[in-house]
């Protein structure tokens, strides 16, 4: 029986609950800024005071993100984007404080998701899966009461498995892998049930969440809530599926924030692309629009001093230090360092040597992972086309955040009036699951600010399975 209700919340509360259910957490917090993210400040628009800068701080931002999680006080948390060098720190808190005492961390890359829990709540059953950029895990409910498991075969309540599928799917025009991801994330779990010996695999307790990356547009979550997807099916003007691919479940999942309500969104960040692009798609082959390209021109004027063959001026090696130096703080990191360096004549010795040396890909690969330091040749170069190049490959990265600050910095900066929305963090149910207490968290102001740690907003939600609905 599946509950007829269920109830809209408003941040900032704590998440109800009951000993036969369990409640969900997902959030991406935006990647730490203690050791990597040194970038984060970018992602403040208008750029911050000198004495504001602390709200971009991983202290203060921590701080913010304890303090919500711990008054939702989920079972479960799920949260993306966390950075494996310093991961232990970072989330101390989560243990020490708030009292999740289980975690598992995604195995592979920068962008990291990881789930915790709290083990006078849930068990660990099986040890965690990790798929690409999907993380499951399952459990069996603690019994409260007695602070046991119960192993009861006849206590549907406590005794059934619950898989929780955290995703960090794949960013930009990436629609194909994003369906193949959440297909073996799913997949995973349906095996594993039957690894468990559960009684229908069709019918599992199965909960997904987490930053899809997309909306309704996207074929991942098209997935989810059609049941199926095939080649007809087009995002961004592209099919996602080379075949049909249907959902290993009796029925498509249910998208719990929409339910009896209209879903808040969880990107709410400055509207950018409109005043960037002119022409051209924003993702596959964008174009600046005059008013960009005529700032990037006016900046480029006030660096460059090396005098060209043609009398005109260009930017040096020390005009382009001072550029990156006011929009990274030194130089040497940022993509945009990188990019102007390559065009000022810097050329990677060692694939360079691979290049000539060794027609092979695997050996080329293992020459790259040496990874000599860029430099900025002594007498290089920086054309005005080049400029501008290194925006626009910062563009086509999807970077929009990172040139608007950096035009700001550089005394250029976009009349930025609207905001952006859109909901890509979510969370989906199983049809075996009720949702009955739903979270919404709502910001009208460009994030992070000094309220929201993240560019995104959390989702959380409580279920019961429909055989302990009464």
């Amino acid at each position: 029986m599946v509950a007829t209700t269920c109830q809209h919340l408003i941040a900032p509360a704590a998440l109800p609950r009951t000993a036969a259910g369990l409640s969900i957490f997902t959030y991406n917090v935006l990647l730490p800024n203690s050791q990597d993210g040194w970038w984060n400040y970018k992602m403040y628009l208008p750029p911050l005071s000198p004495e504001e800068e602390y709200i971009s701080t991983w202290e203060y931002r921590r701080s913010l993100l304890q303090d919500r999680i711990g008054l939702v006080d989920a079972d479960i948390v799920c949260i993306q984007e966390v950075s494996p060098l310093s991961f232990e720190e970072d989330f101390s808190f989560m243990s020490d404080i708030l009292g999740y005492d289980g975690v598992e961390l995604f195995r592979k890359g920068r962008f990291r998701p990881a789930t915790f829990w709290k083990k006078n709540r849930v068990k660990l059953v099986s040890p965690a899966q990790h798929k690409d950029r999907t993380l499951l895990t399952t459990f069996r409910l603690v019994n409260n009461d007695t602070n046991s498991e119960s192993d009861s075969q006849d206590d549907n309540s406590r005794n059934e498995n619950w898989h929780v599928l955290n995703c960090h799917l794949q960013a930009g025009q990436n629609g194909g892998r994003r369906v193949r991801q959440i297909v073996e994330g799913i997949t995973a779990a349906t095996k594993l049930a039957k690894k468990l010996k559960e009684p229908d695999l069709t019918n599992i307790n199965l909960i997904v969440c987490g930053d899809f990356n997309g909306g309704e547009e996207s074929g991942a979550v098209h997935y989810l809530e059609k049941g199926f997807i095939g080649p007809d099916f087009l995002e961004e003007g592209e099919p996602v599926s080379s075949k049909e691919k249907k959902l290993p479940l009796a029925s498509p999942m249910t998208d719990v924030a929409s339910i009896n309500g209209c879903a808040a969104p969880t990107l709410v960040v400055p509207e950018l692309i409109s005043l960037m692009i002119e022409g051209g798609d924003a993702y596959t082959n964008p174009n600046f629009s005059h008013d960009v390209i005529e700032k990037l021109k006016r900046i480029y004027t006030r660096f460059a001093t090396v005098p060209s063959a043609g009398g005109s001026m260009q930017m040096g090696t020390s005009d382009a230090e001072r550029w990156l130096t006011i929009i990274n703080g030194k130089v040497g990191r940022g993509s945009e360092f990188r990019t102007a360096a390559k065009f000022m004549g810097w050329v990677d010795p060692v694939l360079e040597e691979a290049s000539d040396e060794l027609n092979n890909a695997e050996l080329k690969a293992d020459k790259k992972d040496e990874r000599p330091a860029v430099v900025i040749p002594d007498n290089g170069i920086l054309t005005l086309d080049d400029f501008i190049g290194v925006y626009l490959d910062e563009l086509r990265q999807g970077k929009f955040w990172g040139i608007a600050w950096d035009l700001a910095a550089l005394e250029e900066p976009l009349m930025v009036m609207d905001v952006f929305t859109a909901r890509y963090d979510r969370i989906y149910c199983s049809k075996s699951l009720s949702p009955f207490a739903v979270l919404d968290f709502h910001c009208k102001s460009p994030c992070p600010n000094k309220v929201e740690p993240s560019d995104h907003l959390p989702v959380a939600a409580s279920f019961i399975p429909n055989t302990a609905v009464q």
